[in-house]
């Protein structure tokens, strides 16, 4: 019987287990199919406090695993393929290797993917240019044109933010009017740097990852014309999909979210069940964010731990 295990790596699940292996209570973190979570996949993170020179996702996620390690959390590199949370106390997690542990306290911490695609390009570009966060990689775009895809209020607040230091910013979407709140879509329409491409599908992100994205292929969905759009940034702002399905029958959730059931905590629909970072969050999804989840979750984790005795 272990005391807690975290499912999931990332700045939450390594800052949870900074502070449960602070705590001795010896953590074992599953470390999932990308150990260190989507941002090993970044490159230059400029905005995690403490480095003013910015760092390499990587790099960052490297130096937050040996952080945990340093305190003796436990690694497993293994995926967790189903839970069973039926039993206060004792919640059993069955691994890919078909082993099976079991841990008074849990912390999820298993991320959100962003919603990809397909697109030709779309993963070769991926940090050369291609992005899924405005607010991660937009200072990088000063002076230069950027697209953005989508038409939700998602899509529009990263637009609007990329008006910041972007030349221009092209907003691509497939229907003639915005998904997105009248508020949101007014605001976008009144500003002088965004252009709305209308009934418009990007067909291809061009460019290498040498010299990076260089244009966007469109094609108007009700003429079939199509045009390339010179940009040196694409932003896809289409939705996110938690990495939530295997508690779909364990614990509350909207949308794929774990509900976190109090507010200001990490607290989920099971006892001595926690939640931390993207999978828990569809509002702001930084690595910060993320970060100080795993904080709350590390504690409510150590208080429910004393309270069983």
């Amino acid at each position: 019987m272990e005391n807690v295990i975290i499912i999931g790596s990332g700045p939450a699940g390594y800052t949870a287990a900074i502070y449960l292996s602070r705590a001795n209570l010896n953590p074992v973190m599953v470390m999932g199919a990308l150990p260190g979570g989507l941002l090993t996949q970044t490159t230059e993170v400029e905005n995690f406090p403490a480095f003013p020179d910015g760092i390499q996702g990587y790099d960052l996620m490297e130096k937050m695993r040996l952080q945990a390690e340093k305190f003796s959390t436990r690694f497993l590199f293994n995926l967790v393929e189903a839970v069973d949370f039926s039993r206060p106390g004792a919640h059993r997690l069955t691994l890919d290797n078909g082993e099976t542990l079991t841990a008074k306290a849990v912390v999820i911490a298993v991320g959100a993917k962003p919603r990809n695609l397909g697109l030709p390009g779309e993963d070769e570009l991926q940090a050369h240019g291609v992005s899924y966060c405005a607010t991660c990689d937009g200072p990088f775009y000063r002076g230069k044109a950027v697209a953005v895809i989508g038409g939700g209020d998602s899509a529009l607040e990263e637009a609007l933010f990329l008006c910041h230091f972007a030349s221009e910013v092209h907003v691509i979407h497939r229907r003639d009017s915005f998904r997105a709140s009248k508020i949101m879509a007014q605001r976008a329409l009144d500003n002088p740097k965004i252009q709305v491409h209308w009934d418009s599908v990007a067909t291809a992100i061009n460019g290498s990852r040498q010299t990076k994205v260089s244009s966007l292929s469109l094609r108007n969905v009700k003429t079939n014309a199509e045009q390339e759009l010179p940009c040196s940034g694409v932003f896809i702002a289409v939705g996110h999909i938690p990495n939530t399905a295997i508690f779909e029958q364990q614990l509350e959730m909207t949308n794929g979210y774990i509900n976190l059931v109090d507010s200001g905590r990490s607290l989920t629909s099971v006892p001595g069940v926690f939640a931390a970072g993207d999978c828990a969050d569809a509002q702001y999804r930084q690595a910060i964010t993320a970060a100080g989840m795993g904080c709350l979750a590390a504690i409510d984790a150590e208080r429910y731990l004393g309270e069983l005795g």
